[in-house]
């Protein structure tokens, strides 16, 4: 099936928010929670698949199973133009950072990408999950054993928390912290390694384990894994609470230290 061709902008800087054009009878598919605002004569209903091929409820059941795995929702929206005019529909992503437009007709037509990366993409977009072959990946990388695997010829739009970078391998190795991969095209070959010795692993701060990524292909990085800003509010929430006086001095953290609540 032949992905619907979108026309779009990106708006904004570090909380982008993606602005798409939909010609009359245009369909975009987009992660539940993610519209930020559309023009009237747009309709939108939340559906069990991605519409890229006739299926029975058996299938699509399996499917919402499987996205239910990467801890998505079973759902994808699908907004449709149902004007005679063309209409806009806007989709942001829940933290900062910045919104990737891709063509996947131009890297082969697949992407790979970290399991809440999915922002929106053309109607006709395949979504599904993709099982590593490794099962350490799957144990101890910061995507998990499930990644989503995007397939098709249209546009697509992934989130990268932080700053993106774009680095394109040929035939080299880098080691990356597990969290800082967003996407990467398939040719690219995934492991995971230990992070040194064990003094490393246990005091370094680095993590248990890195990724490994190697061969020919294109590889996005973030800066700001969402799992890593999330960490840092708990730990400054739970300081926060614990504090009683002498909030920012640091004897107000030694008496939390020594118990002095």
């Amino acid at each position: 099936m032949n992905s619907h061709d979108l026309d779009y902008e990106i708006i904004g800087d570090d909380m982008q928010i993606v602005e798409i054009e939909l010609d009359p009878g245009e369909v975009v598919i987009a992660e539940a929670g993610a519209m930020n605002y559309m023009e009237d004569g747009i309709t939108y209903e939340a559906r069990m698949g991605d519409g890229s091929e006739a299926k029975g409820m058996l299938n699509k059941l399996m499917g919402a199973g499987m996205r239910a795995l990467t801890g998505e929702s079973i759902f994808l929206t699908h907004f449709t133009n149902r004007d005679t005019r063309k209409r806009r529909a806007a989709f942001a992503a829940p933290y900062p950072g910045k919104i990737i437009p891709i063509e996947l007709s131009s890297i082969g037509g697949s992407l790979i990408c970290q399991k809440d990366a999915f922002l929106a993409a053309a109607y006709g977009t395949r979504l599904s999950i993709e099982f590593n072959k490794r099962i350490g990946a799957g144990f101890f990388g910061g995507e998990g054993f499930i990644l989503q695997r995007l397939e098709g010829d249209g546009k697509a739009f992934f989130h990268v928390g932080g700053t993106v970078v774009k680095k394109e391998l040929k035939g080299e190795t880098l080691h990356i912290d597990t969290g800082c991969i967003a996407a990467f095209t398939p040719s690219l070959d995934y492991s995971i390694e230990r992070a040194g010795n064990l003094k490393s692993m246990v005091f370094g701060g680095e993590g248990l384990f890195l990724a490994t990524l190697r061969g020919h292909g294109t590889l996005w990085l973030q800066s700001l894994p969402f799992s890593r800003l999330a960490d840092r509010i708990i730990r400054s929430s739970r300081y926060s609470a614990g504090q009683t006086k002498g909030e920012g001095s640091v004897l107000g953290g030694l008496g939390n230290i020594f118990g002095d609540r």
